[in-house]
């Protein structure tokens, strides 16, 4: 069974899916099934600090950002998306090494969750606890 939002991973090829709607069959790429992606939402230790979304108000505009991450070549976040609390609204955000990772949110009041995906630590996620 496989839920709304929830994202899979092909161990061979690296092909990322995100589901759209809620269903009961098996996913599976390069002939075999894929991998479950579980969010990280760890806190304390270096790695969470690098890797949680942090929610930030400037200028009375509102971010996702990760500022202590790298956004090199080998090693950067290649999305963040932001939900709404109910799961039907997302926005996301492709990115590329040398980038700000960074997304500014209009379309959302403060009842928001965000995950990104690094490329070599995977997925992490945050809630806004404003």
């Amino acid at each position: 069974m496989t839920e709304k939002m929830e994202l899979y991973k092909c161990q061979v090829c690296g092909n990322l899916i995100q589901v759209i709607l809620n269903g009961v069959g098996e996913l599976v790429c390069c002939g075999q099934s894929m991998e479950k992606l579980i969010a990280k939402e760890e806190s304390g230790n270096e790695l969470a600090e690098k890797h949680t979304p942090e929610f930030v108000c400037e200028n009375d505009k509102k971010y996702i950002k990760l500022t202590r991450h790298p956004m090199t070549e080998e090693h950067y976040i290649q999305f963040i998306e932001a939900y709404s609390k109910d799961n039907s609204k997302i926005y996301l955000k492709y990115l590329n090494p040398n980038e700000k990772a960074e997304f500014e949110i209009t379309n959302f009041n403060d009842d928001i969750g965000a995950i990104e995906y690094c490329n070599i630590h995977g997925l992490w996620r945050n809630k806004n606890e404003n």
